[in-house]
């Protein structure tokens, strides 16, 4: 029988189980994937944590909690079994990245043709499996923030998933970037484009040694205070900060706030714009997906204490 990951109820990776699904049918305009790839990302288990933040009413499909218990897994990678009557330009047997999506944790995925790209042949199933949640949230930030040519740009928690690609984005928009890292992870900022700095005490300083010039721009995605007040205190405008996640102290500093809570920005629009560019960065080579290590679709709570751990560089994927 195809699986699905669900969690049972609120609480810890321990609450995830594996349970038989049907194959789901498609809808008049959308497609039936056999998933190959999922990515695995913070927000898959702060909804079931109950740690998640408010979530406006009108965002809860795309945050994956419109259902009493939450579902998981929001994008992914595979093979279509199946096109709905009205569907053009993608047929079965097509590989295929799906992203937004719901449910993704599975053997197969029904999604709408509007999430479909086309996957390029260069790219990995993990890299394609991986690739438009972290890349749309990092395309989102450098736009708030306003980042291009000339600037200096200072990114938070680099060499997390968002992070990694955030560095690339904004160092081909032009940018010398700055980004915060683990001193273990600081070669490969460097090979993708960033001065690293390690976090922790004295990172003003660290920072304005490596920029002496100053920094124009900052994204945080580490959601630390450290990240909140080293940002307030080197960008001159607060509205070239922007945030993904973090305390409530966010609210009161006068910066952008990216995501699904009210008062933040979800920045649908730019996401589903930005798609199509990153498949095709990813497919040239000119955009990397750090794949830190690949898991079975049953093993999907283990991949979830890595994710909390948060040790290594880059993407946790399951394969189904």
């Amino acid at each position: 029988m195809p699986r699905i990951v669900r969690p049972t109820a609120y609480g810890t990776p321990e609450v995830l189980a594996v349970a038989d699904m049907a194959v789901p049918r498609a809808a008049a305009d959308g497609v039936v994937v056999r998933v190959r790839a999922a990515g695995v990302n913070p927000i898959d288990w702060k909804v079931y944590s109950g740690a998640f933040h408010a979530v406006d009413d009108s965002h809860k499909d795309a945050a994956g909690i419109a259902a009493p218990m939450p579902s998981i897994g929001l994008e992914c990678a595979g093979v279509v079994t199946e096109t709905g009557t009205k569907v053009t330009g993608v047929g079965i047997g097509d590989e295929v990245i799906v992203y937004p999506v719901t449910s993704a944790y599975a053997d197969y995925v029904a999604a709408p043709a509007t999430s479909v790209f086309r996957k390029p042949a260069g790219l990995s199933w993990a890299g394609a499996g991986s690739l438009l949640l972290t890349g749309t949230t990092a395309v989102h930030a450098l736009e708030a923030a306003e980042v291009s040519t000339g600037d200096t740009v200072l990114v938070h928690g680099g060499s997390g998933g968002v992070g990694l690609m955030g560095v690339q984005l904004a160092a081909a928009r032009g940018a010398t970037v700055i980004a915060t890292a683990a001193e273990r992870n600081h070669q490969l900022l460097r090979d993708l484009g960033a001065t690293p700095v390690a976090y922790g005490p004295g990172l003003v300083g660290r920072v304005r040694a490596a920029a002496p010039g100053g920094v124009s721009a900052a994204v945080d995605f580490a959601g630390t205070d450290e990240a909140l007040d080293v940002s307030l205190e080197l960008v001159p405008d607060r509205q070239r900060i922007a945030s993904i996640a973090g305390s409530p102290r966010r609210g009161e500093a006068g910066i952008k706030l990216l995501g699904y809570g009210p008062g933040q920005d979800a920045g649908t629009e730019v996401r589903a714009t930005a798609r199509h560019d990153l498949v095709e960065r990813a497919g040239s080579g000119e955009l990397r997906v750090v794949v830190a290590a690949t898991y079975p679709l049953g093993e999907a709570a283990q991949a979830h204490r890595a994710g909390l751990a948060g040790h290594a560089p880059g993407k946790l994927v399951l394969t189904p």
